[in-house]
């Protein structure tokens, strides 16, 4: 922006001399940087790479560069591009969390993220590990767009584990990135990209955030940029958890114990009807007496099935029947935990 400012167009100041770009107000560092670096750069080639790749190069110029994003006083002044941005930025919700999830952790991630969705929200985050990662495949999962935010090019999945993944999101979706193509991981790439991640949303979601996390800084960000700020409340006693109750401790952020919470803070209209309701409750004494002794932390078989005095047979097979019906998984070595009794699919209206 200061550069255009002076120059009046971008094309002038790439060609201005280290004098000329102290004058516009950079200091000698930068200037010497530009100059030294754009010897090495051959613009016409970067944007053959681009195109060959799939990619599209949006300037805060052009009309397809996110409106809400463009509010913000350090929007970037390129995106990368790759797949489709949705056509309606007015909603876009981050969903965002620690990389070593717990199992309630990401039981939430993948359910708020996969109702969200259903209600029409394209679900926004920045494909690394744990609770990014989960948000995204719910997304998908649901049939439904959704955006990830890169620290790196979007020629560069990170981390490598996602590839998979990100092919998916260009499918039904896109990746984003401020950084020219083939630009490394770098550790200073991912907390300026965290503003971008807040910046295109209507509010920011943060699901299990130690004090050091990356997505407390996204709420940071989320509320410089006077964006909603949501925190799903977590064991008092879990480091993960530490974070996102100091948010909604301190007033920053409010809190969420359902999709409803979000869907009516943000007023996005929906219409909601029930789907297969009678698959997701207990069929039976033996199902509703097990389900009486399984939490939202997983739990052992034989735990179960001392508390409810129950056979074992009994238990396991009442446990198999309810997982087939989603009331409860396995999350391994005889673990079982619950999922949502009902399951609320949204239409948008």
């Amino acid at each position: 922006a200061l550069l255009e400012g002076h120059f009046g167009a971008l094309s002038r100041a790439w060609k201005a001399d280290e004098m000329e770009l102290n004058r516009a107000g950079l200091d000698r560092g930068t200037a010497r940087y530009i100059v030294t670096r754009r010897a090495t750069i051959d613009p016409d080639r970067e944007l053959e790479n681009v195109i060959s790749a799939g990619v599209k190069a949006i300037t805060w110029h052009d009309d397809e560069y996110p409106m809400r994003l463009g509010e913000i006083y350090d929007k970037p002044p390129v995106l990368y591009v790759k797949g489709k941005l949705p056509p309606d930025d007015e909603r876009l919700v981050a969903v965002v969390g620690t990389r070593k999830p717990s199992a309630y952790g990401r039981e939430v991630a993948y359910q708020l993220s996969f109702d969200l969705a259903r209600a029409g929200v394209t679900i926004t985050s920045g494909l690394a590990r744990g609770i990014d990662g989960i948000a995204h495949r719910a997304a998908l999962e649901a049939d439904q767009q959704t955006v990830a935010v890169l620290g790196s090019g979007v020629d560069v999945i990170y981390p490598r584990e996602h590839n998979s993944l990100a092919q998916q999101i260009i499918g039904n979706g896109a990746l984003v990135s401020e950084h020219p193509m083939g630009t490394r991981p770098n550790a200073q790439n991912f907390p300026r990209r965290n503003r971008i991640i807040s910046g295109m949303t209507l509010g920011t979601v943060v699901i299990e955030a130690p004090e050091s996390s990356g997505a407390l800084l996204t709420a940071t960000h989320a509320i410089e940029q006077d964006r909603e700020v949501f925190a799903v409340p977590g064991n008092i006693f879990s480091p993960n958890s530490k974070g996102v109750n100091r948010l909604i401790r301190d007033s920053s952020a409010k809190l969420v114990t359902s999709v409803e919470d979000i869907l009516e803070e943000l007023n996005l209209p929906t219409v909601t009807h029930q789907l297969e309701m009678a698959a997701f409750f207990p069929e039976d004494e033996a199902e509703a007496a097990v389900l009486k002794f399984v939490s939202f932390d997983p739990i052992h078989i034989d735990e179960i099935t001392r508390n409810s005095a129950l056979a074992a047979s009994t238990v396991s097979s009442a446990l198999t029947m309810m997982e087939l019906k989603g009331l409860v998984k396995q999350t391994g070595g005889m673990n079982y935990m619950r999922l949502k009794e009902t399951r609320t699919a949204y239409q948008v209206v």
